[in-house]
């Protein structure tokens, strides 16, 4: 198995619900059956490749990664595509999500889960 092949599983996953949660908001209430069903796609890969990525990662740090950086595109889609308000409570939150998730992966301490799992 590829050495980073967790990380590309994870940002897969992410990738697949930040266009899940996109999909929501333009299936204007679940009445566009396109976007249902790329809401559908979109959630089964996110789940797919965040059980995949989980081979290699902690779960604590994949699952902060996923929600997070998630969360972080999510609120620039919504500001960028959908002309959210932008305001220093937006700033000052996404900024508190993006450090905290930066603070568990330095501080984590963890070591490679494959290894471990090979190795009992």
């Amino acid at each position: 198995m590829v050495k980073n092949s967790g990380a590309l599983y994870l940002l897969l996953a992410i990738l697949f619900e930040v266009s899940a949660t996109t999909s929501i908001k333009l299936s204007d209430g679940f009445t566009n059956m396109a976007f249902n069903i790329a809401v559908a796609i979109g959630v089964a890969g996110s789940i797919y490749f965040l059980g995949r990525s989980l081979d290699q990662l902690p779960l604590s740090i994949a699952y902060a990664v996923w929600v997070g950086l998630g969360t972080a595109l999510i609120t620039l889609i919504d500001l960028v595509i959908f002309h959210a308000e932008f305001n220093i409570y937006r700033t000052l939150g996404l900024m508190l999500v993006v450090g905290g998730v930066a603070a568990l992966n330095h501080f984590s301490g963890d070591s490679d889960v494959t290894e471990e799992r090979e190795n009992p």
